[in-house]
């Protein structure tokens, strides 16, 4: 018997590792990242993107009824039974541009403070850092890198 049979022959356990969150997040979000992309020059402002039992959940606002058609004509291209993904996209009312204007802030980044911590402080959850990480794509390539003095928009909570 070789080495190879005591470590994979009879009796040894085949155990196969269960992807965790941040790797099914990450694979749901590289599948609809064309939606995603989509969802960006429609102008759709996404408040929530996230992993939600089990499945990629965003939400959004669309400037328009055609840009949320448009996002979810390309949502169904992907996967038409959109299985594993969860959207809430609403379309804004013409009056309620200048409300939300009104309700979004601006935020220096200080030192010491994380996407998660920022968003603990706006919203009293430190998870809808990608909130505001999405409403600042301009400014910030990925959301773990922050820079001292950078002038961050904090986009209203919506559950207010």
């Amino acid at each position: 018997m070789g080495l190879f049979d005591k470590i994979f022959g009879r009796g040894a356990s085949k155990t196969v590792a269960q992807p965790n969150d941040q790797q099914v997040f990450n694979t749901l979000r590289q599948k609809y990242a064309t939606a995603l992309q989509v969802a960006d020059q429609q102008g759709v402002r996404l408040t929530t993107l996230q992993l939600q039992g089990g499945k990629l959940y965003f939400r959004g606002v669309a400037p328009s009824e055609e840009a949320k058609n448009r996002v979810w004509d390309q949502i169904k291209h992907i996967d038409a039974g959109y299985s594993d993904l969860s959207a809430d996209i609403t379309v804004q009312a013409t009056n309620g541009a200048t409300a939300a204007a009104q309700q979004t802030k601006s935020y220096t980044v200080k030192s010491g403070d994380t996407l998660s911590k920022i968003s603990k402080e706006f919203y009293g959850d430190s998870d809808e850092y990608m909130r505001i990480f999405y409403a600042n794509r301009d400014k910030l390539n990925d959301p773990d890198k922050i820079q001292v003095g950078q002038v961050l928009t904090i986009p209203p909570d919506d559950d207010n």
